[in-house]
């Protein structure tokens, strides 16, 4: 708890250094109307911090702000880059109001009688599109392939515990996996280079790059191999705090994001460009291109965007807690909702 105290702390000082010195710099600056008109002044302030920088993992929030779904529920949204420690601590701390985060790291979030106090609103993509990219040929298209060759790894416990269970379940041995320590960012020039064999990827980004580049790959997917692994990654987070004092607010907020990804899923081109708009920096073929991949991920099979199916949720932090994956057991049946979300 003392840790968790200090980390609001940290995020409660961080924010201010990000509001006061790069606000002109994010793209999400220069998104939307910002006019100063006596109609925007009542506009209700929400704080939206990303997980990294502008991604097609965010599309529906840059096209809710720029077609004006937001403005029209009556709502002003400040978009900012996260602190080094992440969404979460901004929004358990009620400096942000929404943020992005992920299950998988989540759990500690979570822990029956020590949680931090923030919860799932949203899926962002119904099924986890993440899994091992190597290159083509070389015996890695199936976790056993990974023996003998190296894995780029960020030295979570979550992340090897999976890499381990896939490997032993296709009948290899996890120890002979070399596992060597990177944050990979460049996943095409690490597989070109030999820098690395295998690389955790979403595909709808790293993956999709490298089919634009030429590189000839192999991939298979975490959720393909074990359904416990198909979870959901990346999901929009509240503060409870925000959530209890201001229910109507936030069902505004996501009933416009709804609506920005659902323009996504039907207009992918167009919500690339709105993208594009929004961080120029982004490589517009690669842009178009996931954003394409995405436009049946977002929803896939799901009654409506952002639903959350508590068996899945649930069945992977069961998967957590039997493997002791993190300090504590964390909680099931806790930690998300669909109440706030249109149906």
């Amino acid at each position: 708890m003392k840790k968790i105290m200090s980390l609001l702390l940290i995020a409660v000082l961080t924010f201010g250094m990000l509001t006061g010195c790069g606000a002109k710099e994010e793209p999400a600056a220069e998104v939307g109307t910002s006019e100063s008109t006596e109609e925007n002044k009542e506009l209700e302030k929400i704080t939206f911090v990303l997980d990294w920088t502008p991604n097609t993992n965010h599309t529906g929030l840059y096209v809710a702000q720029k077609l004006g779904f937001f403005e029209e529920a009556g709502l002003e949204v400040e978009i900012v880059q996260p602190p080094e420690d992440g969404a979460v601590v901004l929004v358990a701390s009620g400096k942000a109001q929404f943020g992005v985060s992920f299950q998988d790291s989540l759990a500690p979030a979570f822990i029956e009688g020590d949680a931090i106090p923030v919860t799932a609103v949203a899926s962002v993509i119904q099924h986890n599109t993440s899994g091992i990219i190597s290159r083509a040929g070389e015996g890695m298209d199936t976790p056993k392939g990974m023996e003998g060759h190296s894995y780029a790894t960020w030295n979570g416990a979550i992340e090897l515990a999976t890499i381990e269970k896939v490997v032993e379940a296709d009948g290899g041995d996890y120890s002979k996996v070399e596992l060597i320590p990177s944050t990979v960012t460049d996943e095409v020039s690490a597989l070109k280079t030999n820098s690395v064999d295998s690389i955790w990827i979403f595909y709808a980004w790293a993956g999709v790059k490298t089919e634009l580049e030429g590189l000839a790959t192999d991939y298979f997917a975490f959720a393909d191999i074990d359904p416990v692994f198909d979870y959901y990654t990346p999901v929009i987070v509240a503060g409870n705090k925000f959530l209890e004092e201001n229910p109507e607010t936030a069902k505004a907020f996501l009933s416009a994001l709804s609506k920005g990804y659902e323009f996504a899923i039907e207009n992918p081109e167009e919500a690339a460009d709105i993208l594009c708009s929004a961080a120029p920096e982004l490589d517009k073929e690669l842009v178009v291109a996931s954003q394409k991949y995405l436009a049946d991920q977002y929803r896939s099979d799901a009654p409506y965007w952002g639903f959350i199916d508590a068996d899945r949720w649930n069945n992977f932090y069961k998967w957590v807690n039997e493997n002791e994956l993190v300090e504590g057991d964390v909680m099931l049946n806790a930690g998300f909702t669909n109440e706030y979300l249109p149906q």
